[in-house]
């Protein structure tokens, strides 16, 4: 038998995931207010309906 017949191949383990950090990645809140994409939107639109009338 040649050596590499004698030792067999280990896959390695990986690491386990920390069970504790699922539940806070889902709990984690939105923003409060409107990004300010939408705000320099909101306020193009406004602008273009006053113009309007």
């Amino acid at each position: 038998m040649n050596s590499s017949r004698k030792t067999k191949r280990r896959n390695k383990l990986h690491k386990p995931r920390n069970p504790l950090v699922a539940p806070v990645l889902q709990r984690k809140a939105g923003a409060h207010r409107k990004s300010g994409k939408a705000m320099r939107r909101a306020g193009k639109m406004a602008l273009h309906r006053n113009a309007e009338g």
